[in-house]
């Protein structure tokens, strides 16, 4: 019989709904039975694409003996992580304090008014010999310490809610300036992380770090331009880490080599083997970050990877309903983790023929033993120059075919402001300099339904939509749906004249609404929920960069740019109040800030706004751009009367005098 699941919106509730376990969706309700009648609360913390999450419903939420542990001695709520990120934040960081490490399945046990108390990650349903205590087993200890020791629970939640609101004050501040020489020695401090073999930083697990990539090539470019001479050790340095890791994911098993794509994180120090699921806001930001190299580096295995990755999100991700994108590809599919992306040398033999699938077989390291579970390989390129990897396109055309008709993972059909504005940005971008239009057109189309259809009282977004708009936007929404419009801004004059005012306007509206509900009145930052927001046990103020950047980085892009764009003064002060907070970050652990402080090198070399006026057609003014991108660019048609047709550039705050030539605006740059 279904529980109270069965009619959530979230597909990671509706996963849950037949589990004899009495599950609540987060909400009144779960709390108010566990008040009249003095149990503790177990909040369960997943998504639906989240492997491990799986794992633990089968073995545990789908046993009867272990449900009625679960129903007799605790109300159990259940929490879709991707749509209340603010329910996440909370006890994640609390579980991170108590076993110093996190993830998914989240489990925290609180009481009843939402206090937690203690809390772990997956726990197995019985003794398997690894020190991981089974689940049964840490359910009846947790009960028979809340009724016998509560007090003692009661400190630990105390000591909980204190840690968490010393975390909003940033790392002490340090006196420091923020200048080229601070920001090169961060970078500096971040490549000592990096795995000079095979690219990322650390060991296994690895994650594709894009906000870290694209600051090294931010700060890569302060330092060209402001030096004279030769390029300096240090630069060389920062290149090599940037082509190393872009070069090991691009060619690794963390991406999709035959549809294009990334995955969630590599388990190994060699990109061969992820977890299976696909984020949206991994392929938004990865998008970024390999158009960006692009532009940089001009590698031709940057530019394809952005392509398809692209390419990829339009065909699979893109509600045609909408526009929007989904959330999310399962890892699992007929139940096996991977099963829909591997392949034994006798399948693709099948497909290709005996000729070209040994071909294939040798340059993807696919191989009789396989590199992953019963005898299956996750392709990944082994063949290092790209002619060899364009030799093979159709190929994996071919595969692709082959491989659609395979049961397919389920997609999470939710569509998240912010992860859709990830998209945007990284769509706008990728259109744009990869002369796609119709990835612009495609990311503009899903901008414009946000705009239209998922705000409130004028300058409000929701956060989430299923067939409806529905709860309120958090600050992720509101800072990456700003980004995104000056993403779109940057170049839709391009696409249709005029057009970059009314994105421009839209991002200063969204800036506006966050100084309005999410500033702190009594200390620096924003908070990550709003001051009409569901009232919860802490407000909490995000500062580090994890899997998708913190608001409060994202915010220092928007004000450094609107200040850049509109020249208005208070933006600069926000702009200059935030960019305070990160100082001791920078020094201490700038690994953790890499978001931030790509605003604030960009700051730094100034962001630059190209007008042009009475050029006609701008296809050549495009190229141009494309071809002699040095900075970060924001091209649209002049609205200043006074001003003289051709092209003025300016350069943060500083404007060259108009020239009526592109040779002569080569000449400038």
């Amino acid at each position: 019989m279904p529980n109270r699941l069965a009619n959530e919106s979230s597909l990671y509730l509706r996963q849950h709904a037949e589990n004899p376990v009495d599950w609540y969706p987060w909400g009144d309700e779960a709390f108010t039975r566990a008040k009249s009648e003095n149990k503790p609360v177990l909040v369960s913390i997943g998504y639906s694409s989240c492997h491990w999450c799986h794992v633990m419903a089968h073995e545990s939420f789908e046993n009867d003996y272990i449900a009625g542990l679960m129903n007799k001695h605790f109300v159990c709520v259940k929490v879709d992580r991707e749509e209340r990120p603010d329910v996440d934040q909370i006890y994640m960081e609390a579980v991170q304090m108590i076993a110093q490490h996190g993830g998914w399945p989240l489990n925290a046990f609180c009481f009843p008014d939402g206090r937690p108390f203690f809390g772990g990650t997956y726990f197995p349903p019985e003794d398997r010999g690894n020190n991981m205590i089974p689940w049964p087993q840490l359910l009846m200890r947790i009960r028979d310490y809340y009724d016998r020791e509560k007090e003692k629970l009661e400190e630990n939640a105390g000591n909980i809610l204190h840690n968490l609101e010393a975390m909003n004050t940033p790392v002490a501040t340090s006196t420091d300036p923020l200048d080229a020489d601070a920001l090169a020695g961060a970078a500096g401090a971040i490549c000592q992380h990096h795995d000079d073999d095979f690219g990322g930083f650390g060991n296994a697990p690895k994650f594709p770090a894009s906000a870290a990539l694209n600051f090294l090539m931010e700060t890569r470019r302060l330092l060209e331009a402001g030096r004279a001479g030769d390029e300096t050790d240090s630069e060389k340095r920062l290149d090599q880490v940037v082509e190393t890791t872009l070069r090991g994911m691009a060619h690794g098993g963390l991406y999709d080599q035959v549809g294009g794509g990334f995955t969630r994180y590599s388990t190994d120090r060699y990109w061969l083997i992820p977890h299976f699921e696909k984020m949206l806001y991994d392929n938004g930001l990865l998008l970024q970050t390999y158009t960006r190299a692009w532009q940089r580096y001009r590698d031709p295995l940057y530019r394809a990877v952005a392509a398809e990755t692209a390419d990829w999100v339009i065909r699979e991700m893109r509600s045609p309903e909408t526009g929007l994108f989904y959330s999310s590809i399962d890892a699992d599919s007929e139940g096996e983790e991977g099963k829909f992306y591997l392949w034994t040398p006798e399948e693709l033999i099948s497909v290709l023929g005996r000729d070209a699938g040994q071909r294939f077989c040798q340059a993807y390291n696919i191989t009789a033993e396989g590199n992953f579970e019963h005898g299956r390989s996750n392709p990944a390129l082994a063949a290092g120059e790209f002619p060899e990897r364009e030799a093979l396109r159709e190929a994996r055309e071919k595969l692709l075919e082959a491989r659609n008709r395979r049961t397919r993972p389920a997609t999470d059909h939710k569509h998240l402001v912010s992860w859709n504005s990830l998209m945007i940005k990284g769509l706008a971008e990728a259109g744009f300099y990869l002369g796609r239009r119709d990835l612009f057109e495609a990311a503009r189309r899903a901008a414009d339904f946000i705009w239209d259809e998922m705000r409130f009282d004028g300058n409000r977004l929701y956060s989430v939509y299923h067939r409806q708009p529905a709860l309120n936007g958090y600050l992720d929404d509101y800072a990456f749906f700003a980004e995104a419009m000056l993403a779109l801004g940057a170049y839709s004059d391009f696409y249709e004249k005029g057009s970059a005012a009314r994105f421009l306007d839209r991002c200063r509206s969204m800036a506006e609404s966050i100084t309005e509900h999410f500033a702190d009145p009594s200390a620096v930052g924003f908070f990550f929920t709003s001051d009409d927001h569901e009232k919860l046990v802490s407000r909490r103020k995000e500062w580090w960069d994890n899997a998708t950047p913190a608001g409060n980085s994202s915010l220092l892009h928007v004000f450094s740019r609107l200040y850049t764009l509109t020249g208005e003064e208070g933006y600069r002060k926000a702009f200059a109040r935030l960019r305070k907070a990160y100082a001791g970050f920078a020094r201490k652990v700038p690994n953790g800030i890499p978001h931030a402080l790509d605003a604030i090198a960009a700051d730094q070399a100034g962001w630059a706004t190209l007008k042009f006026k009475g050029i006609g057609e701008t296809e050549a003014l495009a190229a141009f751009i494309r071809e002699n991108t040095w900075q970060r660019l924001f091209a649209c048609e002049a609205t200043d009367g006074d001003q003289p047709e051709g092209y003025q550039l300016c350069v943060g705050t500083t404007c060259l005098e108009p020239v009526p030539t592109l040779e002569e605006l080569r000449d400038r740059l």
